[in-house]
């Protein structure tokens, strides 16, 4: 379908609808083709009508902060929908702290600590946003969502709903949405302690991520998760595949579990690359990686 028919077929909306948008700059990865719409909804009302009176057979794709994406070249058919300012706040309370979806998981952290809340640490080290996070049960240092939410509001085509951590079905770097479901926002439970012991156990995490991981480079985060008893990284590395190249992708020498874009690498190379390392792994160790990475849209024509 035509892009302007395609969003003519959209509800009216107050937010911002955008038609054959570039995703590549929303990327860590700055590559990806486009979206045939984007829509930033204004506010929880807005996505609310969205989701209730869009055609049910268009396509949605949520974005969070992209940082754990991989968009190939081709770029995403429908609409591709973006959290923003509408849903950015976050409220400080005794124990705990509810926090918008467009949240970054960095800022909830910062926030805890500057509370004297502890418990949320982990989240500094963890690239994307509060929706995000839920939606992977994402994790780092020794700490994942599963472990710390109370609950997460998520709307639906048929209305808001609020989930437990059980209902949401929590896995390996997965949880169970509704269908067509958006987290909106969450509550973090956390234990009152000691600001300056809270604030230096941030300042540890932050660094033993600089020094381990190529964080300031064109990259997705963690590309495999880790299979279990094992680490992804040391599989690649004794498969030889650190510092390997396709094109203007590499994968990282400083933490082979990292994919970068040197500059000028394409979707579809990154992806190859990961599919060559996911090939030299299974033939050295007989160990299937498989993707932390989210893959989504379709090859360049």
């Amino acid at each position: 379908m035509p892009r302007a028919p395609l969003a003519a077929t959209l509800p009216p909306l107050r937010g911002r609808v955008q038609h054959d948008v570039a995703l590549a700059p929303f990327t860590w990865f700055r590559v990806g083709g486009p979206a045939d719409v984007l829509v930033r909804p204004a506010d929880v009302d807005d996505l609310l009508v969205l989701l209730r009176d869009m055609p049910g057979a268009m396509p949605l794709t949520v974005l969070g902060a992209a940082s754990n994406l991989l968009i190939r070249d081709g770029g995403i058919r429908g609409v591709a929908l973006r959290l923003a300012r509408g849903f950015s706040a976050i409220d400080v309370e005794a124990d705990g702290i509810v926090a918008g979806a467009a949240a970054l998981d960095v800022t909830l952290a910062e926030t805890a600590a500057a509370s004297g809340l502890a418990g949320l640490e982990f989240l500094v080290g963890v690239p994307g946003t509060v929706g995000g996070a839920v939606a992977m049960n994402a994790g780092a240092y020794g700490g994942e969502i599963r472990d710390v939410l109370d609950w997460a509001e998520v709307a639906t085509p048929d209305g808001l709903v609020r989930l437990s951590a059980d209902a949401l079905a929590f896995a390996y770097r997965h949880a169970t949405l509704p269908a067509r479901g958006v987290v909106t926002r969450a509550r973090f439970h956390a234990i009152p302690g000691d600001r300056a012991a809270v604030t230096a156990r941030l300042a540890a995490i932050r660094a033993e991520r600089e020094a381990a991981q190529p964080v300031r480079a064109r990259t997705g985060g963690s590309t495999f998760k880790n299979p279990p008893g094992e680490k992804a990284w040391a599989l690649i590395d004794a498969a030889g595949a650190r510092g390997l190249t396709l094109g203007a992708a590499q994968v990282s020498a400083k933490h082979c579990n990292f994919l970068l874009n040197l500059g000028g690498a394409s979707a579809a190379d990154l992806e190859a690359l990961g599919e060559d390392v996911r090939a030299r792994v299974l033939a050295h160790a007989g160990v299937t990686l498989e993707w932390e990475i989210k893959r989504i849209g379709e090859p360049a024509p």
